[in-house]
Formats: structure tokens, sequence, C-alpha cells
């Protein structure tokens, strides 16, 4: 039982409090009572139970949320491991082919997947073009890739895919200077807003149109050349693309927007065109000795958002530090299509992780593909 007496019961709340507490100011109680206000000293009967029972419970408290922590720690860890040998892992190039004599065009080869290729095929003792927009960063690349492959064959021609009339030079020196063509590797791409020096939307004219003129004007050469191949690198993005041809006919761009979201499937966008363009360009080249192939080389760390907003590099970096694979894992889809022996009659198809894979029905669809051939040839001024 409590004392009945106000005073007495205040001293008995002080002590209550002096045990629980460690009396920090126990004879706050008596100055409450002092005064007669009950009401007061229940108040701070209360706070003083409270305080207690929270002391007594909080050391456990956060024993338990820090093992709770730990354990989800860990169980992230586990999940982390188990995606990069599996799902994250990707297969080698298991083709041992070598190159000598033959000459091959990689575009955007100065970075990433492009310059890994590159150095392989150079190792392979091909004759290899760097064709790229950045002089200083090509040079570069050039003396990288000589110096680990050995090879003296490793040249750069300039390359702009954002200029038609670039792209219109490049193959014209091209054809004047190199024999023969075997292997036309177009594997540059970027994300990021603008237009091209034609007026079209930047992804749109980087991404397809400038890869889509650039292997018609060299087609012939490659025929000449045969058993030769193309290899647009595409991405698995292209599954949520599709073709606006109102769009494009009307804006001369995949799609209207300004949002990173809109920059996202602009570039989904243009990988459905390199897998359409890849679908149909097979057709037209049936009974040559060219083939084509697609591919998607998987989640890679690359620069190709080098050119983007910050909101757009804050989204991508902990995915790409986290979840995305080195160049040389991301290039060697590439090198398995432009390579490996007896994928012939797979001409027009899709790969990924060194295999074919079905194509999802818009991405095979030939209505689509055709539509899309025909109106890059009249943006191309070849219709």
């Amino acid at each position: 039982m409590t004392p009945p007496c106000p005073v007495l019961r205040a001293l008995w709340i002080a002590e209550l409090h002096f045990r629980c507490e460690g009396a920090q100011r126990p004879l706050a109680a008596v100055e409450v009572a002092a005064a007669g206000n009950l009401f007061k000293v229940r108040q701070f009967a209360r706070r003083a139970l409270q305080n207690s029972t929270a002391a007594a419970a909080s050391p456990r408290s956060g024993q338990i949320d820090a093992m709770i922590l730990l354990l989800c720690g860990a169980a992230a860890v586990a999940v982390y491991a188990v995606c990069c040998f599996t799902v994250l892992r990707l297969p080698k190039c298991q083709s041992r082919a070598r190159l000598d004599g033959k000459t091959v065009v990689v575009t955007g080869s100065n970075t990433g997947i492009g310059k890994t290729t590159a150095l392989d095929l150079a190792k392979r003792g091909a004759r290899v073009i760097l064709a790229c927009r950045d002089q200083k960063r090509a040079e570069a690349a050039v003396s990288d890739i000589r110096r680990e492959s050995g090879s003296s064959e490793v040249v750069y021609m300039h390359l702009d895919l954002a200029s038609l009339q670039s792209v219109r030079s490049f193959a014209e020196t091209f054809l004047k200077t190199e024999p023969r063509l075997d292997i036309l590797i177009n594997n540059a791409g970027l994300v990021v807003e603008g237009t091209t020096k034609d007026g079209m939307g930047m992804i749109f004219g980087v991404n397809h149109l400038g890869h889509f003129l650039l292997t018609l004007l060299l087609l012939d050469r490659l025929k000449e050349s045969g058993p030769s191949r193309v290899v647009n690198v595409a991405s698995k993005a292209y599954e949520v693309g599709k073709i606006d041809f109102d769009c494009l006919s009307t804006h001369k761009k995949l799609a209207e927007g300004k949002s990173s979201l809109s920059l996202f499937f602009r570039y989904s966008h243009s990988k459905l065109c390199n897998v359409l363009f890849t679908h149909e360009l097979a057709k037209r080249l049936q009974g040559t000795n060219v083939t084509c192939y697609s591919l998607h080389p998987g989640p890679i760390k690359t620069d190709i958002s080098r050119h983007s907003n910050l909101l757009w590099k804050m989204i991508l970096f902990p995915i790409l530090t986290l979840f995305f694979v080195d160049p040389v894992s991301g290039a060697q889809t590439t090198i398995h299509c432009a390579l490996q022996e007896g994928i012939e009659p797979h001409s027009g198809r899709y790969f990924e992780k060194c295999a074919v894979k079905e194509v999802k029905a818009h991405g095979r669809d030939d209505a689509v593909a055709k539509k899309l051939w025909e109106l890059s040839e009249r943006l191309c001024s070849l219709a």
C-alpha cells in the first residue's frame, strides 16, 4: 500500500525513484509534493516507472536489434554470393579461331566491352579498326591494345555515329584504304538526352540509325570478303521496347519526355531497333555469304551513361557496383557471335550467354522490321 498522506506519498515515490534510477534527483518529488500538487506527483511517479522500465529493457532490446541486423546482413551477403556464381556468372567464348589476315571494325571500342572485344580479336591476329568519335580516348585505347596484344595491326579511324555525314566519310575512307572487311561489330551505344547533327533523337540516331547506315555502306565489302559477319550489340532491355512510328515520323525520335524513366525507355526502344534490324538484315542477306546476329552482352559495368545527368548516374551507380560484371565477361557473347564456328544457320537470331535465345514476339515481327528498315532508309536518304 502507498502512504495516504500526500507528503509521505511523495517521499515514498522519491525513494522508489531513487531505487530505480540511481537517485539523479529523488528530492524533486518532495519538492513537487511540498507545492501541494498531487497531480504532478502522480505524473512524476508515472514517468519514473516508465523510465525505469525502458532502462531495464533497452540493453536486451538493443542486443536483439543488433542480432536481427547481423542476420539480415549475412542473408544479403549469401544471396549476393549465390547470384554472383549463378545468375550473374557469364560463360566464356570457347572458339579458338585465329584471324590472321582478316579485318575487323568495332564501333565504340575505346572503352568498355568494345575495347575488350577489340583486344581479344587483336590477340587472334586480326587487323582491328577502332571506329570512335573521341580521338584522344581512341588513340589511348590503340596504345593499350597494341601493348597488351603485341600486335601493331590496331588503328583508329574517326567515326561519329551522331552524324550521318561522318558515317559516310568513314565508309568512304575505309573502302579506299582497306581491301577487306570480315567482321563488323556495331557495339557503340549511349544513354543521353539531345539530338544528332541531323536532327534525330540522340539515342535513336547513335544506337540504331548510324549503325544502320554504316552497315549498308560496308555491305558490299563484307560480301566480297565472305564468309563474313555483322554483330549488333543489343540488350535485354529490348523486351520492354516498342516502335512508335508516328513519333519517329513526326519528331525523328523514339519517344517524347525528359525524365530519367523516359530516357531508359528510349534506350530500350533503340535496342529493339537493333534486334529488328538484325532480323530484317538476315532475310535480305539470304543467298550471300554474310550472316548477322544480335545479342545481349549481360549486365556489364561500362560507362555507357557517362553523358547522362546526375540523377541517372546516381540511380545506376549502386546497381552497376553490386550486380554488373566486368567488361571481359560482357564481351564474351560478342566474341562468340563474331567467331564461333557453326552458328551460320542462326543468322538473324538473338544470343545471350554465348547461346541462341528465343526472342520475344515483337522482336521478330516481320511487318514492323520491314517498316523500320524502310523508314531508316528514308531518314538516311537511301530510298
